[in-house]
């Protein structure tokens, strides 16, 4: 290579290295004028930044202590002498202010003519009831029949009390020709003994047919009859009503009946 061509080839290198160094001195610079934007943005976010205040907490007043009042002696006083109290009044005397005139009315004519054999057991509004004793049940049925305007029995029932070794039948009377009467139901109750091994008909478990004074209790007095076992003297037809003729358990009704299988 002549002189020449190595003058030109040095000229080129050290023109190129002092291209590359303006180069990296505008980098430099660069970096260092953004290092400076960001610390001034950081300088001014941090001045905008204000402290939280510091809040001073009172003292609490303390509350004067309250000073327990001294107890005083309670002073002796003579006791008051007491006036009587009236008695209350009696049960029966607030139940009789208390009774429906009209129900009162018939039922003491019913008691009043039985005396000891007739037990009154309630008197409300349109409902009354008396208790009989069985040898009685026939006089005392006659005597509404004839000096009260009940003229129909409504409906029998039976009742067991095996406890009692009692059967209660009742019959419930009402009115269809005296419309004073109309809303009326009077029960006329009454209690037979109560067989273990019931026999019907053949047993005590007996009562005397009303057929005769009120028609419409045939059917009730069959129905008794086959489902607590009551046998009705004078009935004029005391067949079963609803259970076949050959039945031989108990009467159904009974609490001690059980089904066969349970």
């Amino acid at each position: 290579m002549s002189k020449s061509e190595k003058k030109v080839t040095s000229k080129d290198e050290d023109k190129k290295k002092s291209d590359e160094k303006a180069i990296g001195d505008a980098i430099i610079a660069a970096a260092n004028a953004r290092r400076e934007e960001l610390a001034k943005e950081a300088l001014a976010t941090r001045s905008n930044k204000t402290l939280p205040k510091v809040v001073k907490e009172k003292p609490k007043e303390e509350k004067p202590k309250e000073s327990k009042p001294k107890e005083e002696k309670p002073k002796e006083s003579k006791p008051k002498e007491e006036k009587p109290k009236a008695a209350p009044p009696s049960k029966t005397d607030t139940e009789e202010e208390s009774l429906p005139e009209f129900e009162k009315s018939f039922v003491d004519k019913i008691s009043s003519q039985f005396t000891g054999d007739v037990e009154v057991g309630y008197i409300k509004e349109n409902r009354t009831r008396v208790n009989v004793k069985k040898e009685k049940i026939l006089e005392v049925a006659q005597f509404i029949k004839d000096n009260l305007p009940f003229d129909h029995a409504e409906s029998v029932t039976g009742v067991d009390f095996p406890e009692d070794k009692e059967i209660g039948v009742v019959y419930h009377l009402g009115s269809y020709t005296d419309p004073t009467y109309s809303k009326q139901v009077l029960a006329l109750a009454t209690r037979v003994p109560r067989e273990e091994n019931p026999n019907p008909g053949n047993d005590s478990t007996k009562l005397p047919s009303l057929r005769d004074m009120f028609y419409s209790v045939e059917f009730h007095e069959r129905e008794v009859f086959e489902m607590l076992g009551v046998y009705f003297e004078s009935h004029p037809d005391n067949r079963r009503l609803l259970l076949p003729e050959d039945w031989a358990d108990l009467p159904p009704l009974r609490k001690d009946f059980r089904n066969k299988g349970r």
